[in-house]
């Protein structure tokens, strides 16, 4: 009965916890094996399945084959970690001949956000929330606190990495580390390291210590031992260990009893390189199908074999990653960070509740409330929150430092980004009574929450054909009244930068008298609040009926929206017969900045367009950027 009652309890919690655009897909692909899952809720990971990527001729192909059994589920965002150097939208894999652009495989399957990272990288962001349950230890040592760690696993690669420890949280190294020179340790290696040359000018660790590595080992020592035919038959890696570990097979034997001694060597390499106090963290596929019997291997012996440096490395703990699919934590941290805005660090959420039972009892009582009830934490003063916290105002500011922030107002700053979802924007939670601090706060995070929630909601699909419309305009005029007038101002100085022909009509007399003299290949970009001006809405029938293009910034639920060829939509609420629209025309002038880095990246220009506008587009990303 109790743990049918924990069960329900825990599927209360998940269903809590449910994001709220639906689940995300989650993978882990290598070069052999391509691990999948959707995750449902924050460490609720389901429909875990396991593809050989040889069945596959391409990544989109092997996404859609894992995909068909879910296609009731709407996807918006995904992350994949490959064995692979990422480093920007195109990518070629190593061990694999795969390639594909991100982008394109994100347009393929319909997503909104699709994240490429090592695997590596995302194995190492998993580590710091691993318990003594996902571990074996291997030798003596212990981590120390908030130290570097050190991430190393043979598969058919080597996968390399370190976690760096932050104020905010973590900093991942994406690294290629497997491809340092093979060094080795005594003449048996060297043995081994004259095979390989024999077959690559170049040898890396990777060349040995993987699973490829280790048929070549095998064949190696089987050469050296004058060990042929039935006496040394052609074995894989899975067969090699099979037959160490259940038959005793000598070579067998001999090879992964030289395979972890280089991996030891290898790890020691990576401690020393990163002052790796934090410990060294081994995974890949390899090494968990050792089992005990890699704790009475060789590695640890060698790991701290340093002459100098032995008492160096003694300190120094090795663990062996045990629980399955460690990758799924790490992308899907990874992620998650990124749709927050703040990629590699825990939410502040999290550190202040790892934290908690660290502050003196008064800060807790502030940690409490801040738990219990954030978003009101953000929008009160310093002493309303101390009052409600039952502590006094320096306990705040205390509070506050505890967490490494400057003061309530910094600690507002970043707590406002971190949160999940949006704090909703009032105006009336500025009082006549708030200090110049607090009101700052406020300001700042009200816009600051609102570009956030604006940027998860951001439709690409209408980004994508916006900038192909302005890329191959014609000209673009811009349509705006009153408070749009300045964003269309905006849009009109950055795109004719592009030297692409621009005007601006403010004044809704001009408004039909320019539609009438627009041609195909015209576009016009009408910006507005309400979307429902009737001397604007009657331009853009003129303007679509000569053929031209609109592109609507405004609400979505508007008449300019529906009237338009496509809209980008600005959905915030804001009360405008009372208040300037601040955070919308933020919002809009965001718009405008993404429509003008997208066409400066287009390459659709051409002719007059690109010639002219290629200093255009370097001074108009040097300005962005900036």
């Amino acid at each position: 009965m109790g743990s049918q009652q924990e069960a329900a309890s825990f599927a209360e919690k998940s269903a809590r916890m449910a994001f709220a655009d639906g689940p995300r897909l989650l993978a882990d692909i290598g070069a052999t094996h391509a691990r999948f899952a959707l995750q449902a809720a924050p460490g609720v990971f389901t429909a875990v399945r396991v593809l050989l990527c040889e069945d596959f001729d391409g990544i989109v192909s092997l996404l859609r084959f894992y995909l068909k059994d879910h296609a009731d589920i709407r996807l918006n965002h995904a992350a994949l970690a490959v064995a692979n150097p990422i480093s920007g939208d195109f990518v070629r894999m190593t061990n694999r001949d795969w390639q594909f652009s991100t982008d394109a495989v994100r347009r393929e399957l319909g997503l909104t956000t699709l994240l490429i990272v090592n695997d590596f990288t995302a194995l190492a962001m998993a580590i710091p929330g691993l318990t003594q349950g996902d571990l074996m230890q291997v030798g003596q040592g212990a981590p120390a606190p908030n130290a570097v760690i050190g991430v190393l696993g043979p598969g058919t690669g080597l996968g390399v990495s370190g976690v760096i420890p932050t104020a905010d949280g973590f900093v991942t190294l994406g690294s290629e580390g497997g491809h340092v020179n093979f060094a080795p340790g005594d003449e048996r290696e060297f043995a081994i390291l004259q095979t390989a040359w024999k077959e690559w000018q170049h040898v890396s660790n990777e060349r040995l210590i993987s699973g490829p590595g280790m048929e070549i080992i095998y064949r190696a020592l089987a050469g050296r031992n004058g060990l042929v035919g039935e006496q040394a038959p052609p074995r894989k890696a899975a067969e090699i260990i099979a037959c160490a570990l259940d038959e005793q097979d000598p070579l067998c034997l001999e090879t992964l009893e030289c395979f972890c001694g280089m991996l030891g060597a290898a790890a020691a390499n990576l401690a020393v390189t990163l002052g790796a106090f934090g410990g060294i963290f081994i995974g890949g596929g390899i090494v968990p199908r050792m089992g005990e019997w890699f704790a009475q291997s060789p590695f640890r012996a060698r790991f701290e074999a340093k002459g100098r440096f032995s008492s160096y490395l003694a300190e120094i703990p090795t663990y062996v990653i045990t629980t399955p699919y460690p990758a799924f934590h790490g992308v899907a941290t990874i992620l998650a960070e990124h749709l927050r805005g703040r990629s590699g660090a825990n939410t502040l959420m999290e550190r202040v509740l790892q934290l908690r039972h660290e502050l003196t009892p008064a800060e807790q009582r502030v940690a409490s409330l801040v738990l219990e009830q954030p978003r009101l934490v953000l929008n009160e003063p310093i002493a309303e929150i101390a009052r409600l916290a039952d502590v006094s105002q320096p306990t705040v500011i205390r509070f506050c430092r505890s967490l490494g922030f400057q003061g309530l107002a910094d600690f507002k700053l970043k707590f406002a980004s971190s949160l999940t979802g949006s704090i909703p924007v009032r105006h009336s939670q500025v009082r006549i009574s708030d200090s110049t601090h607090d009101l700052s706060a406020k300001v700042i995070d009200n816009t600051v929450s609102a570009i956030l929630r604006f940027r998860d909601q951001l439709d690409v699909r209408a980004l994508d054909r916006a900038i192909e419309l302005v890329s191959r305009a014609r000209r673009v005029e811009f349509f705006a009244m009153g408070n749009s007038r300045a964003v269309a101002l905006d849009g009109q100085h950055k795109f004719f930068r592009f030297r692409i022909p621009t005007s601006l009509y403010g004044d809704s007399h001009l408004f039909r008298l320019a539609a009438e003299l627009l041609q195909p290949g015209d576009v016009v970009i009408a910006v507005s609040n309400s979307g429902s001006i009737a001397e604007l809405l009657a331009a853009v029938d003129t303007a679509r009926a000569a053929g031209a293009d609109v592109i609507a910034i405004s609400n979505s639920q508007s008449p300019l929206a529906r009237k338009a060829t496509v809209c980008l939509a600005v959905d915030h609420a804001e009360d405008s017969t009372s208040f300037l629209s601040m955070i919308s025309r933020i919002l809009q002038l965001l718009l405008i900045d993404i429509l003008a880095v997208g066409i400066s990246v287009d390459g659709q220009h051409n002719g007059e367009h690109a010639a002219q506008g290629n200093d255009a587009r370097r001074l108009l990303i040097s300005h962005l950027d900036s």
